[in-house]
């Protein structure tokens, strides 16, 4: 078998991989919160799909393809299928979306959260090896079923928790720790996944078509920056948690008052007659 290293950049991959999956799952979080302040309705979707973006795209898919960046197998050239690895990307983004709205909806419940939960983590499994697909190298690959096993229970025990978070946490504090366990979780996922694999390189090598890892940099780095700004805008002409708090609490105040004054002044109608 080939040697195989996760870490060819030292700790610059896993440590740049854990703070995009921290960044994705923090904004995610924070779009779920804005979620469950409005009613049903195209408002609650619109938040929803953006924390999709944000935890799909940003805290699972990027922190995957970052951290593929470090992988390499001892004497290969790696290189990956554009088409599978857009793909991989899109089911990140889908599963994520569909286990959000499974809880996005109705009462929250633990079946709601147990069942999100396991659709999700097989979805975000399927995004993990379908990404893994599209690695082109010149050689066998073995995977073993004990570590993709364990890989799948982890990312559905992740999206689980993840789905818990997004329906239970409210306050900055919170949310804050829920992302740095979710990135933990996810990242756990990712190489428990990728230490299942292993290689053994072809006797005659053959020319391998596909991208650099390198090249997906520039458009990674584009699309979080449009994740960050796109939230933060939505954030800024938003009502913040505690100003939506601030304004049911006039709401009921004045809807007290009107109630008083009713029935001050049906109390006065009566006395006169």
């Amino acid at each position: 078998m080939a040697h195989v290293n996760q870490w060819q950049y030292g700790w610059l991959t896993p440590t740049l991989a854990y703070l995009f999956s921290y960044l994705g799952c923090l904004l995610g979080l924070k779009a779920t919160a804005r979620a469950r302040m409005l009613p049903p309705g195209p408002g609650r979707v619109r938040w929803l799909v953006i924390a999709a973006w944000a935890i799909g795209g940003t805290g699972i898919w990027v922190m995957h393809f970052i951290a593929m960046i470090g992988y390499s197998v001892a004497g290969a050239q790696i290189k990956f299928n554009l088409a599978i690895t857009v793909a991989s990307w899109i089911t990140a983004v889908i599963v994520v979306g569909i286990g959000l709205f499974i809880v996005g909806y109705g009462r929250p419940s633990l079946i709601k959260v147990v069942f999100g939960g396991l659709f999700m983590g097989v979805g975000v499994a399927a995004m993990h090896y379908t990404g893994m697909s599209a690695m082109q190298i010149d050689g066998t690959e073995y995977w073993s079923t004990k570590l993709v096993a364990l890989s799948v229970v982890i990312a559905v025990v992740a999206a689980t928790v993840a789905l818990w978070f997004t329906v239970s946490v409210r306050r900055s504090v919170a949310v804050i720790v829920a992302a740095a366990i979710m990135g933990v979780a996810v990242c756990g996922m990712h190489y428990t996944g990728m230490y299942a694999l292993s290689v053994r390189m072809h006797a005659v090598p053959s020319p391998i078509n596909g991208w650099n890892s390198l090249s997906f940099l520039l458009p990674i780095f584009v699309f979080v920056l449009l994740v960050v700004i796109t939230l933060g805008y939505a954030m800024l002409n938003s009502l913040s948690e505690a100003d939506a708090e601030a304004l049911r609490e006039l709401e009921e105040r004045l809807g007290v008052r009107a109630e008083d004054r009713l029935s001050s002044g049906f109390r006065v109608r009566q006395d006169t007659f």
